[in-house]
């Protein structure tokens, strides 16, 4: 197995997630400010250079019915723009919630009870990745 980078992209913030070698474990990495989507695409390969991942999921978010809409064409954008300036693969995954799930965690676990107000879309980002691994560990469909 393999590093995994995650991007949870937003129209503010880029949340950041990296796994561990054993593409097994995912964690919060950086939160990157959203500037365009080709200078965004470039830091985010650059990124995925530095830390030696062989992938990059990138969260889709789809429409309450489970449909490709606006935030996600968007999205599909962004993975185009990747897959134009590297050779590391690109794939767009379900964030359905993640955001959610990221606040829930950060209560459950205390993490920035005195900063309620810091971003957590790198949370997120480990949300999505982690939901990644877990499904491509347990041989689910995961392309």
């Amino acid at each position: 197995m393999s590093k995994v980078l995650a991007v949870d992209p937003g129209e503010v913030r880029i949340g950041i997630a990296i796994s561990d070698e054993t593409g097994t474990l995912a964690r919060p990495f950086s939160i990157l400010r959203h500037i365009s989507r080709s200078e965004d695409a470039r830091k985010i390969v650059e990124l995925a250079l530095e830390t030696s991942a062989e992938l990059i999921v990138v969260g889709m978010p789809l429409d309450s019915q489970g449909e490709v809409g606006p935030k996600a064409r968007s999205t599909l954008r962004l993975v185009e723009a990747l897959r134009t300036i590297s050779s590391v693969e690109v794939i767009p995954w379900d964030e359905s919630n993640s955001s959610q799930k990221a606040a829930e965690i950060r209560i459950q676990t205390g993490i920035g009870r005195k900063n309620r107000a810091k971003p957590i879309d790198d949370l997120a980002a480990a949300v999505i990745l982690q939901d990644y691994l877990d499904r491509r560990l347990n041989g689910g469909d995961f392309r």
